[in-house]
């Protein structure tokens, strides 16, 4: 593992531990010495986790590349669902159209978050053919956020709030179910389409 690896990791790890934030503030999480501990626990154990990885790619290769990813996709997965809560939060709207908009612009900013670390980073991606990379990134993108916003469109306006969970809670819900929705899909645009 190279040094900036370790600190793309610890970079990796504070800005998803920024985007929580939203995140708990909108499903009332109340335990103040977590808003202390979490910027320094995330970037830690980013870190780790990615040493691991590179650990376990000296016996099966493809861990490395598998790891970055994922990291990255906790981050993208983050800023999505951060937003989201950020923006029903600042509107106290947690369902209905206005929700699906909001989970399609913090999905948009996602994508283009995902862009820029996959390309640089997860695949390594040092071409210029960045135009024809791009339009082929947005359309396995267009898909995914097909699958991304349906996905949690679906869970939180026709399903619904269950086990009694608050709407808010629910919307979360909702968010990660898609993100786990969408993740198979990209991984494989991404790897096979995109940056091959």
């Amino acid at each position: 593992m190279k040094k900036s690896d370790l600190i793309i990791a610890l970079v990796i790890g504070e800005l998803i531990a920024l985007f929580s934030f939203s995140i708990f503030k909108n499903m009332e999480v109340q335990i103040e010495w977590l808003y202390w501990i979490w910027p320094v626990f995330m970037p830690i154990f980013c870190a780790g986790c990615l040493w691991f990885a590179s650990v376990l790619a000296k016996k099966l290769s493809f861990i490395w590349q598998l790891a970055k990813f994922v990291l990255v996709g906790v981050l993208n997965t983050l800023i999505d669902i951060g937003i989201l809560n950020f923006l029903m939060l600042v509107t106290g709207i947690a369902s209905g159209t206005f929700y699906s908009i909001f989970k399609g612009f913090s999905f948009i900013v996602s994508v283009v978050n995902s862009y820029f670390w996959n390309k640089h980073w997860t695949f390594g991606k040092k071409t210029e053919k960045t135009k024809t990379e791009f339009i082929q990134f947005f359309i396995v993108s267009v898909i995914g956020f097909g699958i991304n916003v349906s996905s949690a469109s679906i869970i939180v306006n026709i399903i619904g709030p269950q086990f009694g969970l608050s709407p808010a809670i629910w919307a979360n819900v909702g968010a990660i179910g898609a993100a786990f929705c969408g993740m198979t899909w990209n991984f494989l645009g991404y790897k096979f389409i995109v940056f091959k």
